[in-house]
């Protein structure tokens, strides 16, 4: 378990563009040693979704498909507002 932590980490400060680094690294720095198996599997599958469409999300531009949502995200949007309050 804390091999895939580490390697989820390093994926999340690795998106491609540089908001998104800051922004998934960050969140996974703060959260990831506390999240349990399905809390990892729904971060793993939001690293495997393109960057602009995470980012999108994460800003209200668009809408979250159904198939997304989840509590991962929930903190990783509520992550944004709060770093970006500070």
């Amino acid at each position: 378990m804390e091999t895939r932590k580490r390697k989820l980490k390093f994926r999340a400060w690795r998106r491609g563009f540089r908001e998104m680094d800051l922004l998934m690294g960050s969140f996974a720095d703060k959260h990831i040693a506390a999240f349990g198996e399905s809390e990892l599997d729904e971060f793993e599958r939001l690293l495997i979704v393109p960057d602009w469409e995470v980012y999108a999300w994460l800003i209200g531009q668009t809408p979250i498909p159904d198939n997304q949502r989840g509590p991962v995200l929930d903190q990783l949007i509520a992550f944004r507002y709060a770093a970006q309050a500070g």
